[in-house]
C-alpha cells in the first residue's frame, strides 16, 4: 500500500500536470468548433476540400515514412554493428538534418533546382523545381529522418548479442537472424520513431507551404493567418486531432505486451562487428550521399545565397538571437524529460487503460498543430493568468508540452530493455520505491534520457510558430530570424542565423557521442 501512494505521488502527479496542460487546446479547439451554427456544420465537415486534405496527409505522412525507414535503417546499423572507421562522425552527419529547421530544407530544394538554381548556375546541371508532393516529401523525410534514426540507434546499442549468436548456432544465415531475432527487437524503437516522424508531417505547414501542397495543416494555416476564419480552422484542427487519435491508437495497440529485457544472469556483452570489406566502400557512399543531401547540400546551398547576396553578418544581433535560443530551449528540454519519464514508466512497468491514456494525452499535445497550441494558451493566459502571458516561462512551458512526446520515445525503449527484477530486488533489500528506482533502473536510462534531451532541444531551437506569439516582447531567437528574412526573401541575411542553429546543434549532439563509450 505504502508502494502505491507514493507511485501515485511520484509519478501520477506529473501525469495529470500534462494532461491539464495538454488539455487546454482541445479545450479551446471544441469551444471554438461549436461556435458553429448545426446548420452549416455538413458545409464545414463534409465538404470536397477535407477529402482532398485528408488524401494528401495521408498520403504524405506514409510516403515519408517509407523513405525514412529506407534511410534511417541502413544508417543505424552500419554506425552500430560494423567494422567501418569513423562511425562517430557518420553518426553525428545523421543527426544533423535535425538542426536544420523543415523551411530552410524546402527553401534549399527549391533554391538548388530550376533554371535559375544553384545547381543551374553553378554547375550547369538544370533539374526541375521540385515542388508538390515531391518536393514536400523529400524536404521532410531529409529533415525527419534522424527521429528514426536515433531510435534504432539507441536499440541497436543495447540488443543482447546472445541471442543472435544463438541463432547462429541453429544454422539460421544472416538475412534470417535479422527478420527473425533482430527486428523483432527493434519494433519498439520503429514504432516510436513512426509515432514522431507521422506526428511532425500531420503539424508541419511550413514546409507544405512552400512546396505548396495542400495538406490539413497548411489548410489550417491559412485559416489562421489569410482568411482568420477561426470556426473553420477549429474543425480543420479537430479532423486532423481525429486522424492523429488514429494513429496514437494503432501504435498502442502494437506495443501492448511487448517485453524485450534480458532474464538471464551475467554482464551485457557488446555485438562483434560485422566486417564489411568490400562493402564497406557501399556503406560509406550510403552514408556520405545521405550527408551530401541532408546536411551538406543544404548548408552550401544557403552559403551560395548569402555570398551572392552579399549579406552583412550582425554578430552581435547574431549572439544576442543564440542566446535567447538557448535560455528557452535548454530548460524546455530539461522540463520534458522530466515529466516524460514518470509517463514512459507508468506505461512500461504499470500497463493499464489508465496509464497508456495518460501517455497518449501527452502525444495530443504533439499532435495539436503549434499555430492552436500557441492560440490555445494564449486564450487561456488572458483569462487565468495574465501575468503569465508573454513570459519566458510560459514559452518554456509551451516548447515542454508540445514537444514531450519527443521526449517519450527514447525513454520508453529504454524502460523495454531494462529488467524489472533488479528493482524488486533492490526493494526486497529494505529501499524504498524511490530509491530503488534511482539505484537500479535510472542509471539504465542515461542513454533514453540523453537522446530525449536532444531531440526537445533542437526542436525548441527552430521552433518557430509558438515562439512567434508566445515569446515575450523583444525576445528574437534564431528561429525568429530565419523566419523573417526567409519570408522576405532574404535568404542570404537570414543564412548566419539558420547556419548557427546547425553549428551551435551539432555541438550539443557531440556530447551524446562523446557518452557512447560509457554506455
Amino acid at each position: 500500500m505504502r508502494y502505491r501512494r507514493l507511485l501515485r505521488w511520484y509519478f501520477l502527479v506529473p501525469a495529470l500536470l500534462v494532461t491539464a496542460g495538454v488539455g487546454v487546446p482541445l479545450v479551446y479547439l471544441l469551444l471554438r468548433a461549436f461556435e458553429v451554427e448545426w446548420s452549416q456544420l455538413d458545409d464545414f465537415v463534409f465538404r470536397a476540400r477535407t477529402l482532398v486534405l485528408l488524401a494528401n496527409t495521408v498520403l504524405l505522412a506514409v510516403g515519408v515514412l517509407v523513405l525514412d525507414v529506407l534511410i534511417a535503417f541502413p544508417l543505424a546499423w552500419i554506425t552500430t554493428r560494423t567494422d567501418v572507421g569513423g562511425r562517430r562522425l557518420l553518426t553525428l552527419l545523421g543527426v544533423l538534418p535535425l538542426a536544420i529547421p523543415g523551411y530552410v530544407m524546402a527553401y534549399a530544394l527549391l533554391a538548388s533546382t530550376g533554371s535559375y538554381g544553384t545547381l543551374a548556375r553553378v554547375f550547369g546541371l538544370e533539374i526541375p523545381r521540385l515542388s508538390g508532393y515531391v518536393g514536400a516529401l523529400l524536404a521532410l523525410s531529409l529533415y525527419t529522418f534522424p527521429y528514426f534514426f536515433l531510435n534504432l540507434r539507441t536499440a541497436f546499442l543495447g540488443l543482447d548479442p546472445s541471442l543472435e549468436e544463438s541463432a547462429r548456432s541453429f544454422g539460421y544465415g544472416t538475412g534470417a537472424v535479422l527478420g527473425r531475432v533482430v527486428l523483432p527487437q527493434l519494433r519498439p524503437a520503429f514504432y516510436a520513431g513512426a509515432l514522431l516522424v507521422g506526428l511532425h508531417v500531420l503539424g508541419d505547414f511550413g514546409v507544405v507551404s512552400l512546396m505548396r501542397f495542400e495538406t490539413f495543416s497548411y489548410a489550417l494555416y491559412l485559416q489562421y493567418t489569410a482568411a482568420y476564419d477561426r470556426l473553420y480552422a477549429a474543425w480543420l484542427a479537430l479532423m486532423l486531432l481525429a486522424l492523429t487519435g488514429s494513429v496514437l491508437f494503432v501504435e498502442a495497440r502494437l506495443l501492448r505486451g511487448l517485453l524485450f529485457h534480458r532474464t538471464g544472469t551475467g554482464a551485457r556483452r557488446r555485438a562483434r562487428p560485422v566486417a564489411l570489406e568490400r562493402g564497406r566502400f557501399a556503406a560509406y557512399g550510403f552514408a556520405g550521399t545521405v550527408a551530401l543531401l541532408g546536411v551538406v547540400g543544404p548548408a552550401l546551398t544557403v552559403g551560395y545565397w548569402m555570398v551572392q547576396r552579399g549579406a552583412a553578418r550582425q554578430w552581435g544581433a547574431l549572439g544576442e538571437a543564440l542566446g535567447a535560443s538557448v535560455l528557452a530551449s535548454a530548460p524546455a528540454a530539461g522540463v520534458a524529460a522530466l515529466l516524460a519519464l514518470p509517463l514512459a514508466y507508468l506505461s512500461v512497468r504499470r500497463p493499464s487503460g489508465a496509464t497508456r491514456a495518460l501517455e497518449r494525452i501527452a502525444y495530443l499535445g504533439y499532435a495539436t498543430p503549434p499555430l492552436a497550441f500557441a492560440l490555445a494558451l494564449i486564450f487561456f493566459t488572458l483569462r487565468a493568468a495574465p501575468f503569465f502571458y508573454q513570459t519566458l516561462g510560459l514559452l518554456v512551458a509551451a516548447y515542454a508540452l508540445h514537444f514531450l512526446a519527443e521526449a517519450i520515445g527514447p525513454i520508453r525503449s529504454a524502460l523495454y530493455q531494462a529488467p524489472p527484477d533488479v528493482e524488486e530486488a533492490a526493494r526486497s533489500l529494505g529501499r524504498t520505491p524511490l530509491r530503488a528506482f534511482f539505484a537500479t533502473t535510472f542509471p539504465l536510462l542515461r542513454r533514453g534520457l540523453l537522446v530525449s534531451v536532444a531531440f526537445v532541444f533542437l526542436s525548441a531551437m527552430k521552433e518557430l510558430p509558438l515562439t512567434f506569439l508566445l515569446s515575450p516582447i523583444g525576445f528574437d531567437t534564431l528561429a525568429l530570424n530565419v523566419w523573417s528574412y526567409s519570408n522576405e526573401a532574404l535568404f542570404g541575411e537570414a543564412a548566419p542565423y539558420a547556419l548557427a542553429i546547425i553549428a551551435f546543434s551539432a555541438a550539443f549532439v557531440g556530447v551524446l557521442l562523446m557518452n557512447e563509450s560509457d554506455a
